[in-house]
């Protein structure tokens, strides 16, 4: 709404919530209203979180009459009772499936306390996964429950099922939407996996990639705070105590880990003003800038005069890395859209091709088959024609040793497909035609 009204004016009040997440779209909100406050001394700003660092949000929007005031709402509570279950093994055994020991969990808290259970899983794939096997092991077995999947992408009637009456006892599989974005009622119990899909950029790779992390204690204690809304709760951590204590406090702001063409682009779709110049809560170093700047120069989105060129507006309205955004271009022009699709997402994973130091011959001599004397990307056209092949065509537990036999990480392989899936529905959803392989 800010190219078309500067000044906000059809507001009189503008509340921030959940600021604690520091994503891209909040920390731009926090610097556009720092700027706007003195110009309108009318309009009433509100930030709330309930695991932030209030007193340096306060000094940012500090004024001539001292910091902002801060307000705390002491919330009504129950406790909620916390259970950490690492895998713990010998030298023998091998690591259970993740699905395996969240059907145990569920068990355990079926057992254990009444009303609905929340999953927190990283990926939609999970998600699925999970919900098949919970379908196998307990609904068709008769038991109560109905399986909820919960995710940003599902419909938005889908998404509305969780907030339904219901009488029979739920179990919602859900990503980190339903950490704080939005609340399920009636949550008695959550199984919190530990882990997340956050995006961070790679200095090396020079891409913005999506892996799986685990999350900070702050976005836990979200997760645990879900169920101790209506009565007292269950919470189990699929991981250690210690794991958990280790970990960061709060989430790094996206603006620290985000490749900062990105930022330049969007600070100029929107006409915010010089990057250097605006008041980030996080400001983002001077060597990072340049380098941004450098990066959308050699993307040809950027003129010597730091201009935005048509590509580099073409590229501000793809919500992806401009350069995984400028190879979809190019290979939208070439005719080639699908290949540059999975040729952009494989750029985004670690390598899928094992290389164990003591079976390097043997790993070598697998590889070979894909090898391609023309081009690498050939070769990964053939890597990956060879992974959808195989799972067309095996069980699961067949793909995966099939995986495992040609030192393949069937991990890596299934992290691929489902960033090539995100990559295809933005390129689906922007228009652009591909012919399908």
């Amino acid at each position: 709404e800010t190219p078309r009204d500067r000044f906000l004016n059809q507001y009189d009040t503008i509340i921030i919530d959940e600021a604690h997440e520091r994503s891209l779209n909040i920390d731009f909100l926090l610097g556009y209203l720092r700027r706007l406050l003195p110009k309108r001394p009318e309009l009433r700003c509100i930030i709330t979180s309930a695991t932030i660092d209030a007193a340096r949000f306060s000094e940012h929007f500090s004024t001539c009459d001292g910091p902002a005031p801060v307000i705390e709402v002491s919330g009504r509570s129950y406790g909620v009772e916390v259970r950490y279950q690492p895998v713990e093994l010998d030298e023998h055994e091998e690591e259970p499936e993740p699905t395996d020991r969240i059907v145990q969990a569920v068990r355990e808290l079926a057992r254990d306390i009444d009303g609905d259970i929340l999953i927190f899983l990283p990926t939609e794939r999970d998600i699925r996964e999970t919900t098949t096997a919970l379908h196998r092991k307990f609904v068709t077995a008769g038991a109560p429950f109905e399986l909820l999947p919960l995710y940003a992408r599902l419909p938005a009637k889908e998404q509305n099922r969780v907030f339904a009456p219901h009488k029979t006892r739920r179990i919602v599989l859900a990503t980190n939407v339903a950490e704080s974005s939005l609340t399920v009622p009636g949550i008695r119990a959550v199984i919190d996996t530990g882990t997340a899909r956050i995006s961070r950029y790679s200095p090396r790779s020079k891409v913005q990639r999506l892996p799986i992390e685990a999350v900070s204690r702050a976005s836990a204690d979200q997760r645990k705070g879900r169920c101790g809304r209506v009565a007292p709760g269950i919470c189990i951590r699929l991981y250690s105590e210690d794991d958990y204590l280790a970990r960061d406090q709060y989430t790094t702001p996206e603006i620290r880990r985000t490749n900062l063409a990105s930022v330049i682009l969007r600070t100029m779709a929107l006409k915010l003003g010089a990057i250097d110049e605006f008041p980030f809560l996080d400001p983002p170093r001077t060597d990072a800038i340049r380098d941004g700047f450098r990066t959308l120069f050699e993307l040809g989105a950027m003129d010597r005069n730091r201009r935005m060129t048509a590509i580099g507006r073409e590229l501000s309205q793809l919500p992806v890395d401009p350069r995984v955004g400028r190879m979809i271009v190019a290979a939208h022009e070439a005719q080639c859209l699908d290949e540059g699709v999975i040729l952009a997402a494989g750029l985004e994973v670690q390598d899928p091709r094992d290389r164990p130091p003591e079976k390097a011959e043997a790993a070598d001599e697998c590889h070979r088959q894909f090898a391609d004397s023309e081009s690498d990307f050939f070769s990964i056209l053939k890597l990956w024609d060879f992974y959808h092949h195989l799972k067309s065509t095996l069980s699961r537990n067949q793909l995966r040793k099939a995986c495992r036999q040609n030192f393949l990480s069937y991990n890596r392989l299934r992290e691929w497909a489902d960033i090539y899936r995100q990559l295809r529905q933005v390129v689906d959803d922007s228009g652009r035609k591909r012919a399908t392989r």
